[in-house]
């Protein structure tokens, strides 16, 4: 494992200790009232390891789990009524949905950002009458109606409602159901904030790391940025065709795979990248992890000339240099740089991360939970590249929803390191939804661990109506159009 990813694990594995001595300080202080006491104690604990569950169905882990616990509903009789949704104006559109139920409880799920709320919508006529507790049987029922990245984004945003709800029934988080937690608080990278004057980008960084807190960032190092610098890159004609990295037709440089463009860059090219990272290290220092993403669509040789410049920056990684599903590519760029590699935000389930991680093609996985498969099939990835060395980052660029999801996850995994929030600088976004346990979201830089059912949130109805998507007003509306199954769905003869 390269050097910066063990600083980084030693230092997570400072905070988690900091953490339990602050819980144990609060057991032992005699202002805490028994009542707090005993429930500190109890979550101690951190509930059963997957170890322990092996071999076991999901409903009798989940009987084992809970075997102590004083049940918020009758779970053996719980049956899914609905599917309804809300699309939000987060990351551009991001919707929510709301998995309903006969005994009046629900569960929250995000479909990815950018997806369509119909990969969920779709999916409502195979779960209706089902028990929302079987999250593995509906898993499977509907997993095949996910895709790579955003397609996945229905499957996902079932089954993280499913958690919610199933928590909701059990009356505990939903990390206690995954196996209990590794950590109390969960750490948040950010980016670093942009400015064209040195002095106000000093500034605004102060303000992310002192004021908000945040001791990880990451930065774009993008060919884009030297498109008005004359010799920094070979083919620059291309960049024109359709104007981003994102947006464009098909055969267009935004959709055109990163070994097919032709582009080169120059020694000028790389001088220039190099000093946009130079300049935000100097002002950051080395004790913070510094990332880097967005680079561009060049090909694998230039990729390994750009890293190497990098080299001496100590990143904490380089994310997405090719597509995800050049393993080999992976692997030859992770073999020639001392900086971690990186990818896996668009890779939905197990078997997809199982080449990149059999073969070790990079140092860290970086799964986006509302495109991996959601809950458990994320901790699952995580586990597996846990047995052969490799940390987990997380992806994250949605609502509260979805970050929520993300921190259960990480709670109940030993392997990860750092989770994204993306709308740091969006003074809404925490106002969306509301902590059931009364704590914020995020403290300076991380997010607490709730010890409350399910996700441990609820939305507050009156700012997500504020922030709903201009397309559709809509709020959680009946979609009774979604009922009826049209289909024989089995893969199979």
């Amino acid at each position: 494992m390269k050097s910066i990813l063990q600083q980084i694990i030693a230092q997570n594995k400072e905070r988690e200790k900091a953490a339990a001595a602050e819980r144990q300080a609060e057991i032992d202080s005699p202002a805490t009232p028994d009542s707090r006491r005993s429930f500190l104690k109890k979550t101690a604990l951190g509930g059963m390891t997957m170890t322990a569950l092996a071999g076991l169905t999901f409903e009798d882990s989940v009987a084992q789990t809970t075997s102590k616990v004083q049940k918020a509903s009758s779970p053996s009789d719980l049956k899914i009524t609905d599917l309804r949704y809300a699309v939000t104006a987060v990351m551009g559109r991001t919707a929510i949905i709301r998995i309903d139920t006969n005994q009046g409880i629900y569960g929250l799920g995000e479909v990815r950002d950018g997806a369509d709320v119909r990969y969920a919508l779709m999916l409502k006529s195979r779960i209706l009458g089902e028990n929302p507790c079987n999250v593995e049987k509906i898993f499977k029922i509907i997993k095949q109606f996910g895709g790579q990245a955003r397609q996945a984004g229905g499957v996902c945003a079932v089954e993280m409602a499913l958690w919610d709800l199933c928590g909701k029934a059990y009356n505990v988080p939903a990390w206690q159901l995954l196996g209990g937690r590794y950590r109390d608080t969960i750490r948040v990278y950010a980016d670093t904030p942009e400015s064209s004057n040195t002095e106000e980008q000093m500034k605004r960084i102060k303000y992310r790391t002192e004021t908000q807190g945040y001791t990880w960032l990451k930065m774009d190092v993008s060919i884009n940025k030297l498109r008005d610098i004359p010799g920094t890159i070979v083919n620059p004609e291309i960049l024109k065709q359709g104007g981003s990295q994102w947006q464009g037709n098909y055969m267009s440089y935004a959709n055109t795979r990163h070994p097919f463009t032709g582009i080169q860059i120059t020694e000028k090219g790389l001088d220039e990248l190099a000093k946009l990272v130079d300049n935000v290290r100097s002002m950051v220092g080395y004790d913070i992890p510094m990332s880097t993403d967005h680079y561009g669509h060049f090909d694998v040789n230039n990729c390994i000339r750009l890293g190497k410049a990098l080299d001496k920056y100590r990143l904490a990684w380089l994310e997405d240099m090719v597509p995800w599903q050049y393993t080999e590519q992976h692997k030859t760029i992770t073999d020639a740089l001392e900086t971690p590699t990186t990818t896996g935000e668009d890779i939905y389930l197990l078997e997809y991360f199982k080449p990149l991680i059999d073969t070790h093609a990079v140092d860290i996985i970086h799964p986006d939970l509302v495109s991996s498969g959601g809950l458990l099939e994320t901790k699952r990835i995580a586990d597996y590249a846990e047995e052969k060395g490799i940390s987990m980052a997380m992806h994250q660029a949605g609502t509260p929803v979805s970050f929520m999801a993300n921190v259960h996850c990480a709670a109940a995994t030993q392997n990860f390191l750092a989770l994204e929030h993306h709308s740091v600088d969006v003074t809404w976004w925490e106002g969306l939804v509301k902590m059931t346990d009364g704590k914020k979201i995020i403290e300076k830089g991380y997010a607490p661990v709730p010890l409350s059912p399910g996700l441990g949130i609820e939305l507050v109805d009156e700012e997500v109506k504020k922030h709903l998507h201009a397309s559709d007003s809509s709020y959680f509306a009946p979609t009774k159009e979604w009922d009826e199954k049209r289909s024989h769905d089995r893969t199979y003869s």
